[in-house]
């Protein structure tokens, strides 16, 4: 996934805590052997390999995790789209620039067929290829986070990059851990939740005079330019890893809302924000459905 892990444990055992973290993070590395776009030997590169020429069958928790980016895709009117690879090589940000208009004519989840019945996936578009960069790293972190649950350790944090953080219980007199959202005023007590922050600048190409962030909007193929950052909360770390990249994208123009808020994010606790280059806040709603 091409970014740093950290498992944070609290308890009072500490060679027990280390195996349990140490279990945790094993867990992350064998996701990343099985998702990672960088590895040949990944079922996501044998799947970009031949998915345009035939079915391919691939394990239940893989067709699971497609099928999860199936339905955000839909939720978020296209907003989340792990199809985007393309578009993401022909901007530059994987190796040398291309055409981005023929890039953009191979991005679509619409032309991923998934056969739950026979657990297989088959591109329907010529160049067609999935990234799971913004949502793999999600479901990496609830797998790790259920590792650790499941040896009884009641209060840690695990984290993938810093923009993605699952934490277990509160350390002792808390009610959360505090994390602070970087770049924003924003100080988020989690307890028993997961949060997500996407924001265009972490990686950045020049064209035409331009530096353009690395946050893709998959319906017009060009770089996200408005919002600055957007933060979701919620119960799975692979549901708000998705949504803060379709929240970026769609920045101050959400789709059908507020009054679908609970139904487009229905397990998010229906926390989030949308920030534009002023920081103006867009839009937020919190657990209790108030928004403003």
């Amino acid at each position: 996934m091409g970014t740093r892990f950290e498992v944070v444990l609290w308890g009072g055992d500490a060679p027990r805590l280390l195996a349990v973290a140490e279990a945790a993070l094993e867990r992350v590395c064998e996701l990343e052997r099985r998702y990672s776009r960088f590895r040949a030997d990944s079922v996501l590169s044998f799947v970009n390999a031949h998915a345009g020429e035939r079915a391919v069958g691939v394990d239940a928790d893989t067709f699971e995790l497609l099928a999860a980016c199936a339905r955000v895709w839909r939720e978020s009117d296209g907003a989340f789209d792990p199809t985007v690879g393309p578009l993401m090589r022909a901007w530059g940000f994987h190796g040398e620039p291309g055409d981005t208009a023929a890039a953009a004519a191979c991005v679509g989840m619409d032309g991923v067929l998934l056969d739950e019945g026979a657990r297989t996936v088959r591109f329907t578009r010529p160049g067609a290829s999935l990234d799971l960069g913004g949502i793999a790293k999600g479901q990496a972190l609830d797998e790790a986070a259920a590792i650790v649950r499941e040896a009884g350790v009641a209060c840690g944090l695990l984290h993938g990059g810093t923009s993605t953080v699952v934490a277990i219980g509160a350390p002792p007199g808390e009610a959360g851990w505090v994390v602070e959202v970087r770049g924003s005023p924003y100080r988020v007590a989690l307890r028993d939740r997961a949060m997500s922050v996407s924001e265009p600048s972490g990686r950045v190409v020049e064209r035409d005079g331009r530096r353009l962030g690395h946050v893709l909007d998959p319906r017009s193929g060009a770089p996200v330019d408005g919002a600055s950052l957007a933060c979701v909360v919620g119960e799975s770390a692979m549901e708000t890893d998705a949504w803060s990249t379709a929240l970026l994208v769609l920045g101050a123009r959400p789709p059908r809302m507020p009054g679908q808020l609970t139904t487009l994010l229905p397990q998010q606790g229906g926390a989030w924000a949308v920030e534009g280059p002023d920081e103006r806040l867009f839009w937020r709603s919190d657990a209790g459905g108030r928004a403003g």
